[in-house]
């Protein structure tokens, strides 16, 4: 028999073990019935010699040799060891697969992830944009670790990225191109016509403050002698100003600079904003995608948790 793969999804888990393919009728025959099936059954849990599965079914012995020849002769059921018992040698056998099926010769379609069949539907429209035949299609972009910009402020949320990437990796593959760009390293003329996912607040990610004005739910920002102050996060729906330092916001726009492309935004008020906004979207990702249904303008606050006493985010809650 031909053995493949069977892949099934658990939850968060996806799940996968072999299968052995039924491709001749008269195999197929001789393993079907209700004896056969209770006997098939029987060896895919634990290997067992044919006196023993008698005893568990209540039957004569010869009546289960005469099936055991049968299966073993289809290639359903294999011996696994032999043991000597009161002089004669016990066969144990077991099933060759824990799972058999019939297969015909179409129906295949082509795949560049095998991770890609058990994407959500919220997160196929999420990401929809940044996938391309199974390939990550943007740049990640994270702030720089060195000061700079008008706060002259140094990164210490870019490392959340990785975060996010392995989260990515369970359904898209890696590109060719590097996929991770500073935000002092971003060139207008080309890559800002990405499709683009931002972590980090405007404090940190130049990007960040660059599509501020055009976030749903934008970062205050304040005009001072040392150039600006940030407020928290305001909300053109409900007038809501977060102020908390464990306060985000993820959102998804329309990329201002070429409107076929996409950002992503992942920024807190401080770091630990921006990492509760990454836990949102990588551990969390049901609840912060409950209510969307594929708009071009999406966005909700974060805000973060330490459920356990460690003084680390580990939880969120969702609003607006």
């Amino acid at each position: 028999m031909d053995k493949k793969l069977l892949l099934q999804e658990n939850g968060n888990i996806q799940e996968v073990k072999e299968i052995s393919i039924l491709n001749d009728s008269q195999k197929l025959k001789m393993i079907l019935g209700s004896l056969s099936w209770k006997i098939l059954t029987i060896l895919s849990k634990k290997e067992m010699y044919p006196i023993e599965i008698a005893k568990q079914l209540g039957m004569h012995e010869q009546k289960i040799y005469y099936h055991i020849r049968k299966l073993a002769k289809a290639g359903a059921i294999t011996v696994v060891r032999e043991e000597k018992k009161k002089g004669a040698t016990a066969k144990y056998y077991k099933t060759v697969s824990p799972a058999f099926g019939i297969e015909f010769p179409q129906g295949y379609k082509p795949i560049q992830n095998i991770c890609t069949l058990s994407i959500n539907e919220p997160l196929q429209k999420f990401f929809k944009e940044f996938i391309d035949n199974g390939v990550f299609d943007g740049k990640i972009v994270v702030g720089s670790p060195q000061p700079h910009g008008p706060f002259k402020t140094s990164a210490r949320d870019g490392h959340y990225a990785a975060h996010l990437a392995l989260f990515l990796g369970q359904f898209a593959k890696m590109p060719t191109e590097f996929a991770v760009k500073l935000d002092v390293d971003v060139k207008v003329e080309k890559e800002e016509k990405n499709n683009l996912i931002l972590v980090g607040g405007p404090g940190t990610n130049l990007l960040t403050q660059e599509v501020n004005d055009y976030l749903p739910i934008k970062f205050i920002m304040q005009s001072s002698d040392h150039g600006f102050l940030l407020g928290g996060l305001s909300s053109k729906k409900t007038s809501q100003v977060y102020t908390s330092d464990v306060s985000g916001v993820v959102a998804k726009i329309v990329n201002p600079w070429d409107s076929t492309k996409r950002i992503v935004v992942l920024a807190g008020n401080k770091a630990v904003g921006t990492k509760a906004c990454v836990l949102a979207l990588t551990n969390f990702w049901k609840k912060t995608l409950e209510k969307y249904k594929g708009e071009d303008t999406f966005a909700v606050v974060i805000h973060g948790f330490d459920l356990d006493g460690d003084g680390k985010v580990d939880s969120i809650e969702v609003n607006e």
